[in-house]
């Protein structure tokens, strides 16, 4: 078939530009089934694409021909021949936004240029939804015209069958059933009268002269404005740091909101699950292509989708029940044997917390479970000394008297020493998440002084990160304002 694609597609360029190609070669298609060539040397450098698929060809071809007249950053399509399933497209280059970052990444995360690159597509995607999306021909969507109740269920199926079945994670089939019904309906409450790329990820951005290009909209049908910005942000090995996915977030909900008006609030109520949805969709397809058809670099896409799944139960909230659904992900979020395909190696979050004994304990209720809970009320106390009564542990005559007492300086030796065990074991089995709260009477002192001192020595410990809170004085400045 490679031969004769080739033979095709240098017909078609010996006939839209007069003369045969010099040179052709193959580049790779990625999940594609497609056959792509460079074909060059001759009056121009060209892409040339063999697809057996009519109706994907034809989406292809209208999409481009469309975004084109609306001033959008696409390929311009040279020639086709639908009888024989190829076409000619312009070359952008071989730099996708994926190969930049990956280029440029370092460990304080992404350099300025990369994220400019960044806003700049989140800038332009409200154009291909909103703008270009108002008089787009819906007829030559494929599979579907619109990510609708049965484009959902075929995403979530697609998840269930080709991921949870292939990654040997137990269900139950009827309530995760009854779940993804509720789901989805609860996601077609989101407008969705827009055209939704479906695949707005950084390996169909291609990177030319500083800016930024389209390709693979072929998928795209009608859909709400929230599934692809979750599809840039939470594409998994673009591994990109949640402080600046909240960040462009925010731009793209600025930017959004200059073509189209939207209810803010309620964008946002959505938008973690259309992230859910997605993770799911992705999912599915490293099963089918990595478990099933044993192409194995897909199976290293999973731990950075694992560790997704981990911050969005940790800090999101659907307004929909769905008890199997969270139990699934909390599964897979709990399973040693999905973070440790390929060569990932994640960075680790020790979440470091103070509390009283007076409330609750802390409860990990959104990751893994795993964790220490220490009770500093054995300490010394300085809450029982007056100059010191109303101070907390983040003060410095309270923390000079606690750093001089030597009882303190071996619990923090002791526990230091087992939380350490622990970080060297977890970033070894590409666990993400560690949850550490030290408890004393009030939660003023004591606690505060050690989750402080902890913090500062784990900071120092490559592929850690340290996030850190002080429950009971976050409690008392409430009740304060």
């Amino acid at each position: 078939m490679e031969e004769e694609a080739q033979k095709r597609l240098q017909a078609l360029y010996r006939a839209h530009f007069g003369a045969a190609p010099k040179s052709i070669a193959p580049l790779k298609a990625h999940a594609s089934s497609r056959l792509i060539y460079r074909l060059g040397g001759g009056k121009k450098t060209v892409i040339g694409v063999h697809n057996d698929d009519p109706q994907e060809n034809a989406a292809f071809i209208e999409f481009s021909r469309h975004f084109r007249e609306c001033g959008l950053p696409v390929p311009a399509i040279y020639a086709s021949d639908a009888e024989k399933d190829v076409y000619l497209e312009q070359d952008l280059g071989d730099v996708t936004l994926f190969d930049l970052l990956s280029k440029k990444r370092t460990a304080a995360g992404f350099p300025k240029d990369v994220i400019d690159v960044y806003k700049q597509a989140v800038k332009i995607l409200p154009k291909f939804q909103v703008e270009a999306g108002k008089t787009l021909d819906y007829g030559f969507c494929y599979p579907r015209a619109s990510f609708d109740k049965k484009s959902m269920m075929w995403d979530l199926n697609y998840f269930k069958y080709y991921f949870l079945r292939l990654a040997n994670t137990a269900f139950d089939e009827q309530a995760l059933e009854d779940d993804f019904e509720a789901f989805s309906d609860y996601l077609l409450d989101a407008p969705r009268d827009f055209f939704l790329y479906r695949d707005f990820q950084s390996r169909n951005i291609m990177v030319m002269g500083g800016r930024p290009w389209f390709i693979d909209y072929q998928g795209g049908r009608k859909g709400a404005l929230q599934y692809d910005i979750a599809s840039l942000l939470f594409d998994a090995k673009a591994d990109i740091p949640f402080a600046t996915r909240e960040d462009l977030l925010a731009y793209y909900v600025e930017e959004a909101h200059k073509h189209v008006r939207f209810d803010k609030r309620k964008f946002l109520d959505h938008y973690h699950g259309f992230v859910f949805i997605r993770i799911m969709q992705a999912l599915g397809t490293y099963g089918l292509r990595g478990f099933y058809e044993r192409k194995t670099h897909f199976l290293q896409s999973i731990p950075y989708a694992i560790r997704n799944l981990e911050y969005l139960l940790r800090t999101s909230h659907l307004p929909v029940k769905v008890p199997a659904l969270m139990g699934v992900f909390k599964a897979l979020v709990g399973s040693s044997y999905l973070r440790q395909f390929g060569a990932a190696q994640l960075k680790l979050t020790v979440r470091l917390q103070s509390f009283s004994f007076r409330d609750a304990l802390p409860v990990d209720e959104h990751g893994h479970g795993g964790g220490f809970v220490f009770d500093c009320r054995a300490l010394p106390n300085p809450g029982r000394i007056e100059k010191y009564a109303k101070l907390t542990g983040k003060d410095a005559p309270v923390a000079a008297f606690l750093k001089k007492e030597a009882p303190v300086k071996r619990y923090l030796d002791h526990a230091g020493a087992l939380i350490e065990s622990s970080v060297a074991n977890y970033r070894g089995r590409n666990f993400s998440d560690l949850m550490v709260s030290f408890g004393c009477t009030g939660g003023r002192h004591r606690s505060v002084y050690c989750a402080e001192a902890l913090a500062k020595r784990l900071r120092d410990v490559p592929g850690v990160s340290v996030e850190l809170r002080h429950l009971a004085l976050e409690k008392l400045a409430d009740s304060t304002t």
